[in-house]
């Protein structure tokens, strides 16, 4: 059965209102708030498997060549959570995929005054959340003077007391190390005090090795692991130049499915590819 009920661009007036005034600025932070559609169909993570999808989508969701990319990638993939980052949503109306069985959480970073819209990540579900938080940084990035976002998701699993987070995030760029390593220790702090299995993904704007660096110590001492992609796959993941990859999806306390994990390179909506893995859940 097709994942979409209907795919179209829905225009109704919103639930919230932009209540700051209006700045002489394009780029407005946004208020530390999260936007959602409660659409969601199941109570708990009943299935082994949890198929993810991980895509920053620079802002074109209003575009219809990526509107068909993903139903595309939705009908082909069937994931079970998403992570979006870099999404756009106007102030005054939504533009929104209907999901049959999904429902979402927005958390936005800033208001583009000339737009009329929020910025931000966006996580997609079939389960609805426990618990759910969006983490602002203290930095700002330089040429936007706008903070990045993190938002954080809980679930729980069927006929079990342990939970699984969700962290979908995209860490601050144009920045001096100090700075990125700043948010990496907002997420880190979250997910330290979590005993149960995890999904974190999103674009860690990884481009240099200093980055890299540390980005890995943290997973590190969290004992997360990178999803492996294969070589022929891992090489088409966003970089600039001979970079370290952007985007990842780190993982504890579940099983990578062998094989799964793919980078979707026919997609073009994007100058970021989708990428595609399943886990299966040992509880």
């Amino acid at each position: 059965m097709n994942i979409v009920k209907a795919f179209q661009i829905k225009r109704c007036m919103t639930r919230w209102l932009l209540k700051s005034p209006i700045s002489p600025y394009r780029f407005i932070p946004a208020p530390e708030i999260i936007i959602d559609e409660d659409q969601f169909t199941h109570a708990a993570i009943a299935d082994q498997s949890i198929k993810i999808l991980n895509w920053n989508i620079a802002k074109n969701n209003n575009h219809d060549t990526w509107a068909s990319d993903f139903i595309q990638i939705l009908d082909e993939h069937r994931p079970d959570l998403i992570f979006l980052q870099e999404v756009r949503l106007d102030t005054d109306k939504q533009y929104i995929l209907l999901l049959e069985e999904m429902g979402w959480n927005f958390a936005p970073n800033f208001i583009d005054n000339h737009h009329g819209a929020y910025a931000g990540i966006l996580t997609a579900s079939k389960v609805k959340h426990l618990t759910r938080q969006s983490i602002i940084t203290q930095h700002y990035e330089p040429l936007t003077k706008t903070p990045k976002v993190s938002l954080i998701t809980e679930y729980p699993f069927e006929n079990s007391n342990q939970n699984l987070l969700v962290i979908n995030t995209h860490i601050i760029n144009f920045v001096e190390l100090q700075k990125f390593q700043s948010q990496l220790e907002q997420v880190e702090r979250v997910i330290a005090k979590h005993q149960g299995p995890i999904i974190m993904a999103g674009d860690f704007n990884t481009w240099s090795q200093g980055r890299a660096k540390r980005l890995n110590a943290m997973a590190r001492r969290l004992n997360l692991i990178n999803v492996s992609f294969l070589p022929n796959s891992r090489h088409k993941i966003k970089r600039f130049l001979y970079s370290p990859p952007l985007d990842h999806i780190f993982y504890r306390g579940l099983n990578e499915k062998k094989g799964s994990a793919k980078v979707l390179d026919q997609v073009y909506s994007s100058d970021h590819k989708p990428m595609i893995v399943e886990f299966f859940s040992n509880i």
